[in-house]
């Protein structure tokens, strides 16, 4: 149950509420905390699926006109697209989840990669069972992992990395190292968004939203890249199973036959902006110097 409901619950106004909402989270500012509050009032997962069903529409000229207006707005580089002519995309989705040259991200030679093209919400060690949100506040390992304690055991002390992507980032998701997929949890949950300004405000925001938690082996130790749901995000897929679908109650996939995916290669896809969280095992001890929170980063790019 998310914050602001428990409060009604509790307080029993709506004066009160306003006032517990406003004073929760001294290190937001007082416009950050108005312009996220109707975020805790709207229907998340029907907004959602009424903007996935529009981004899915064929509709010829029009559809063409809204691509060309938003590659105008957020700047998109379609140079460094398969297709550059937003002619060829029959819908608005099949433009935003769209393949980029082979040449547009060469893979550096290095033990981990960036999964995707974004920005770093913020990194370090994972300490206490606990990572950092935003300055000011954490939040627990264990609720993020869905309350396994046995899979948070081999992450606590280890490092994680928070990577949000904006509109015009790529939308394809890459596997960090080589690895093998032993397990995946789908986690229902509600969907924030998880830009910067409302990870200042909501609590737990990341341990919160809908979100799937994709566990590898690797040569160098487990490894969960975490593909976190979003406002808008309705729909988010992997290689291996395709859409995954909404559902109320947690998932678990185990995979007897470990899926084998190499360094580099696509293993998902987000349908609108969203975050990706990476966690490794403890044996891994530092990101690289020149990566800190607000560095942009590239799928294929360095990190350890």
């Amino acid at each position: 149950m998310c914050y602001f409901r428990s409060h009604i619950n509790h307080v029993g106004t709506k004066e009160s509420v306003y006032l517990s909402y406003f004073s929760m989270l001294p290190t937001s500012s007082l416009s950050d905390r108005f312009k996220t509050l109707p975020q805790y009032l709207i229907p998340h997962h029907l907004l959602s699926r009424f903007v996935h069903h529009l981004t899915q529409l064929q509709l010829g000229f029009l559809t063409h006109w809204i691509i060309r207006l938003f590659i105008k707005v957020y700047g998109v580089d379609m140079q460094l697209a398969q297709n550059v002519d937003p002619k060829n995309y029959l819908s608005f989705n099949h433009f935003f989840t769209r393949a980029l040259t082979p040449e547009a991200r060469p893979l550096a030679k290095a033990t981990l990669l960036s999964p995707v093209d974004g920005e770093i919400s913020q990194l370090g060690i994972i300490e206490n069972q606990s990572l950092l949100q935003a300055k000011g506040h954490a939040f627990k390992l264990t609720n993020l992992l869905a309350g396994e304690e046995q899979l948070a055991a081999l992450f606590n002390d280890g490092l994680f990395c928070t990577i949000y992507l904006s509109p015009r980032d790529y939308h394809r998701i890459h596997m960090p190292m080589s690895g093998q997929l032993t397990k995946m949890i789908y986690v229902p949950g509600k969907l924030f968004s998880v830009n910067q300004r409302t990870s200042r405000v909501v609590p737990n925001l990341f341990a919160r939203n809908e979100r799937s938690i994709c566990l590898f082996e690797t040569d160098l130790g487990p490894m969960a890249v975490i593909l976190v749901g979003a406002l808008f995000v309705g729909s988010t897929e992997t290689v291996w199973t395709g859409t995954l679908p909404y559902a109320r109650n947690i998932r678990h996939w185990e995979y007897e036959t470990p899926i084998s995916l190499q360094q580099g290669e696509e293993m998902g896809r987000f349908n609108m902006g969203s975050t990706v969280i990476l966690l490794l095992n403890p044996a891994q001890k530092a990101w690289l110097d020149n990566l800190q929170p607000q560095t942009k980063v590239i799928m294929g790019q360095a990190l350890i």
